[in-house]
């Protein structure tokens, strides 16, 4: 189908190859996460020191939590970019990869100084103490010191999956992983580094992602579009991308309350109940991969699509990515029930475990569909800069999950702990999708 208009110079065709080109490479860069953690867990688990196992356990959530907050540095900068992009204005990107990049490291300048505060904080919020605490505390201080560069990889990947390069987004993803992996074995375990080794292989990972980063993004720049200080520092500009930040921010919170509530209730059950639970949130973790990938191609085409103020494009590809979201969707599911026994056979030997997982297995396999369109809309709001929208059906979704989980939790038990988790799922990608329309109706009104 051609998308494109004689009357409209910036007009673009939206294709099923163009889609998969931005989500297929971003796929295979989530994917090299778990490795990472496998390996890692891995490297210290043959020390033999069930105290460094924990302390790296403890530090890699903390960091999951504390970078995973700032994930706003990523989201803004890839949905102001694909607008400027979809106006072809090389200057303007330019000022938002300046301010995003401006904006990380000044972030990770203040997580420096804070660390010490940031480490006491943690350790006493996962109440580790004795060695536990002290190989938290190493893996802590050292990976520290990466912060500057892990948040500026946020700017660079936004940037780069704003202007629709996917596959540079793989190959920084796939550097950062690669050289977190080889130098955490050979850190870790052939130098007998431990928990030490591997902070220091994460460390030189994200450093190097950053620097091959910034060089790309830096060459493919021309001198002349170069904006100017007062430009990227236009107090306009920066309150727009305040407010864009506080409210993805906003709704990451939210996001993340969902599922530490889910897990705290989950204890409630028991140790089996909670295990079980543990196992079978991997296959919606497993299905997140594909459905991020897909909306990383929803942002870059949607912003474009407004940047370029073409509305063909924008519900050419509302329509793709929803048939791709679904579809894959689905196959996932599928797969989940036909091979959900076997994937929890080797994920964990406990019988009561995989018996437990079994029971409850049905309300894991459906999460990928139930969650699709969440995802997919959440894409198309961060491509449209639609914040405020997309906090407050967040913050709805989430009343709604309350709602169920103090209905169908006394009631069901389990059952009604995952029938929440799947309502709240649903309710996220419903709440957003009622307002595509006239929401896009407006934006492309204001537009003409």
């Amino acid at each position: 189908m051609d998308t494109r208009s004689n009357n409209n110079s910036l007009a673009f065709d939206v294709t099923h190859r163009l889609v998969l080109a931005i989500a297929i490479p971003m796929t295979l860069g989530f994917m090299t996460t778990p490795l990472l953690g496998l390996t890692n867990t891995a490297v210290v688990g043959r020390m033999g020191n069930a105290e460094a196992l924990a302390g790296l356990a403890i530090g890699a959530m903390l960091f999951d939590l504390i970078l995973g907050s700032f994930n706003f540095l990523r989201a803004s900068t890839t949905g102001l970019t694909a607008q400027a992009y979809g106006r072809r204005d090389r200057h303007e990107q330019q000022a938002v990869f300046s301010r995003a990049l401006i904006s990380a490291l000044g972030c990770g300048l203040a997580l420096l100084c804070l660390s010490p505060l940031l480490i006491a904080a943690g350790l006493k919020l996962m109440g580790a103490e004795g060695a536990i605490a002290e190989a938290t505390s190493t893996y802590f201080s050292i990976r520290i010191l990466a912060a500057p560069a892990a948040l500026a990889n946020y700017a660079i990947l936004g940037f780069v999956l704003g202007r629709g390069q996917g596959n540079i987004g793989l190959l920084l993803q796939a550097i950062i992983n690669g050289i977190n992996i080889l130098l955490s074995i050979y850190l870790g375990l052939t130098l007998d580094w431990g928990v030490a080794g591997v902070a220091w292989g994460t460390m030189a990972g994200e450093t190097a992602g950053a620097l091959v980063g910034l060089f790309i993004v830096f060459s493919g720049f021309d001198k002349a579009e170069r904006p100017a200080w007062a430009e990227i520092f236009s107090r306009h500009r920066l309150a727009e991308l305040f407010a864009l930040n506080r409210d993805i921010l906003i709704r990451t919170f939210v996001l993340i309350g969902a599922f530490t509530i889910m897990t705290r209730i989950g204890t409630s059950f028991g140790a089996v109940t909670l295990a079980a639970n543990a196992v079978l949130m991997n296959f919606f973790l497993l299905s997140g991969y594909y459905l991020d990938g897909l909306a990383n191609a929803a942002e870059q085409i949607i912003g474009r699509a407004i940047g370029a103020r073409y509305r063909p494009a924008f519900d050419r590809g509302l329509k793709l990515t929803i048939f791709w979201s679904f579809g894959l969707a689905a196959i996932g599911s599928a797969f989940f029930f036909l091979a959900g026994p076997w994937l929890i056979s080797v994920l964990t030997t406990s019988p009561e475990v995989r018996q437990a997982a079994e029971t409850y297995l049905p309300w894991a396999a459906v999460t990928g569909l139930t969650g699709a369109l969440a995802f997919l809309m959440d894409g198309v709001f961060i491509g449209a800069t639609w914040s405020v929208e997309m906090r407050n059906r967040m913050l709805m979704s989430f009343a709604g999950y309350l709602a169920m989980l103090a209905v169908f939790v006394p009631l069901f038990g389990n059952h009604g702990l995952w029938l929440a988790m799947n309502a709240f799922l649903l309710f996220r990608g419903f709440f957003l999708a009622m307002l595509v329309k006239p929401r896009a109706d407006q934006t492309f009104r204001a537009a003409q």
